[in-house]
């Protein structure tokens, strides 16, 4: 009994222990900055600076492509295939599949042919887009998103698709509630990796508005350049 009594101490120092690293680890990676505007339990109304991203652009299921999005975006960062020094990791990664909106309310990206997934890392903001290192090929390339105003709600769990899609109708609902008009496809945040358990995950959906930066506007476009 005693022994056991050990190792289950043992065992509770660890996960104590791994809980202190994953919070430092994660409270020290860079995330885009922004105004809050509106902050309502879980949800929340952001304005955004201008950010510069890194995409590739992946079809099929939503976790295929993210995960299938996630390596060349990793090589780029960390130069496996580009001359240059290494660009920090930074959070969240970021997922949107480009949809057709009705007429009446303004859009910020066509649908891709293909339904592709855009999955982007958000570069440092140290970074100017002319400054990043070029990619090595096609499959990556750098933009720019201009400000924009955003709508938010954060929660916790594994991301499956249930459970994105339960999270964005409760947003929509929240937006129809106060009036407020998504502007474009909604953006599926994710600000950890796999590996950490579900119940410390940090997910977001994200939609843009139309009601922009302080005055009632037309969400900014979306600008790129070729790799």
């Amino acid at each position: 009994m005693k022994i056991a009594l050990i190792v289950l101490g043992v065992l509770l120092l660890l996960a104590v222990a791994a809980m202190a690293v994953f919070v430092f680890v994660v409270q020290n990676v860079e995330q885009p900055a922004y105004e809050s505007i509106t902050h309502d339990g879980a949800f929340e109304v952001r304005d955004y600076p201008r950010l510069v991203v890194a995409e590739v652009r992946r079809g099929g299921p939503r976790r295929e492509a993210l995960s299938a999005g996630f390596g060349p975006l990793a090589r780029y960062i960390f130069a496996k295939e580009r001359a240059g020094e290494r660009i920090s990791m930074t959070a969240p990664v970021t997922q949107q599949r480009p949809e057709t909106i009705a007429m009446t309310v303004p859009v910020t990206q066509s649908r891709d042919p293909a339904g592709d997934w855009a999955v982007r890392f958000i570069m440092p903001a140290s970074y100017d887009l002319d400054k990043l290192p070029a990619p090595a090929g096609k499959d990556v390339s750098l933009s720019e998103v201009a400000p924009r105003r955003v709508a938010a709600i954060r929660f916790s769990g594994s991301a499956t698709d249930e459970l994105m899609a339960g999270k964005e109708a409760e947003l929509r609902a929240w937006l129809a509630a106060r009036g407020l008009t998504p502007a474009a496809a909604p953006v599926y945040a994710y600000y950890n990796d796999p590996f950490t358990p579900g119940f410390l995950r940090r997910n977001e959906v994200l939609i843009d508005l139309t009601e922009g930066l302080g005055t009632t506007a037309t969400p900014a476009p979306v600008t790129g350049v070729a790799p």
